[in-house]
């Protein structure tokens, strides 16, 4: 009887723990996903984040809800992605701006902060004024720089970010002072933009994307964007040189990351999930309309761009006297 007996309990004991086994070993996601957006509702980054997360969401079959961290030029969105739990169930859309914001002494906080999922977009910048500016091309723009330095204000995003060193660097590359166009800063291109919009500022080297609605609204016209080609959901829109300016090209790049030490099997299931995501008719058709840059890169060729393009955008940061 007890021989019986202590089968019977060792045979629960067994059935116990390949049951809690199963459990512990359950296939991830099994809870919500939250996505950090960490620049304001309305703009590019937004826009993307929120069709990334709905597909996401019918991949997985778990709610993926996207939250805004806006705040010290991107740095706080950046660092709540950064600093949150590597265990899948926080991640967020890391933009250019992480290859910069250190070399302008915003944060120490850098690439190296994350665990790489993909590379999905890139655009470059505009040059966009009031639809009822005096300005027709960007040559008359550098020209009133020049004769007035200190006149127009520029704006586009924080102190240090993609737009701005946009705008330093059209300036310096046509030999005058960055500071020629004092920058505003802004939680990003939508608020920029608005701002434009109602006179505040007299120039957005924000992307021309971020710039359609106002643009196809008649509010604002985009004089230039800088590119070597006109891009082909804008062919109305001259690249910087052929507006009369320098040869100087900027993009704007968004990548999905999650905080540094994520398990490798969660950063796998995360890189296929999204590239489903980016190769969905959904997303594609998406982006298009928009207008925004599709590029692609998994997990091992966003670790080389963030890499590359630390060290590429220290080394303007400097040229233009931006680096701390």
């Amino acid at each position: 009887m007890k021989r019986l007996l202590s089968s019977a309990l060792a045979g629960v004991a067994l059935a116990s723990v390949a049951l809690f086994g199963t459990v512990a070993k359950a296939e991830y996601p099994e809870r919500p996903i939250t996505v950090i957006v960490p620049w304001g509702a309305g703009g590019g980054t937004d826009a993307t984040g929120r069709m990334i997360a709905k597909i996401m969401q019918d991949e997985l079959g778990v709610p993926v809800n996207v939250v805004n961290r806006t705040g010290g030029s991107g740095v706080v969105g950046h660092q709540a992605i950064a600093t949150a739990k590597p265990d899948g169930y926080t991640i967020g859309i890391v933009t250019v701006e992480i290859a910069m914001m250190h070399w302008v002494g915003l944060t120490d906080l850098d690439y190296t902060a994350y665990t790489p999922i993909a590379l999905y977009n890139a655009d470059p910048a505009g040059v966009s004024v009031t639809a009822d500016s005096k300005f027709t091309n960007v040559k008359e723009i550098l020209d009133a720089a020049k004769a007035n330095p200190g006149k127009m204000k520029g704006s586009g995003t924080g102190q240090g970010g993609i737009w701005h060193l946009a705008l330093a660097g059209m300036l310096v590359d046509a030999g005058l002072d960055p500071n020629s166009v004092p920058w505003v800063p802004s939680q990003g291109a939508a608020p920029a933009l608005a701002d434009l919009a109602a006179g505040g500022v007299d120039v957005v080297t924000a992307s021309v994307v971020e710039t359609r609605a106002l643009k196809e609204a008649g509010k604002v016209k985009v004089l230039a964007v800088m590119a070597d080609e006109r891009l082909p959901a804008f062919p109305d829109v001259p690249t910087l040189k052929e507006a009369g300016g320098p040869d100087w090209k900027t993009a704007a790049w968004r990548t999905v990351a999650a905080p540094k030490g994520l398990p490798k099997p969660i950063q796998d299931k995360l890189g296929a999930t999204i590239e489903k995501v980016y190769k969905s008719q959904e997303f594609q058709d998406f982006m298009a309309s928009r207008g925004f840059g599709l590029t692609w890169a998994d997990a091992a060729g966003l670790a080389k761009h963030y890499e590359e393009a630390d060290a590429s955008f220290g080394k303007v940061l400097k040229a233009v006297g931006l680096a701390k």
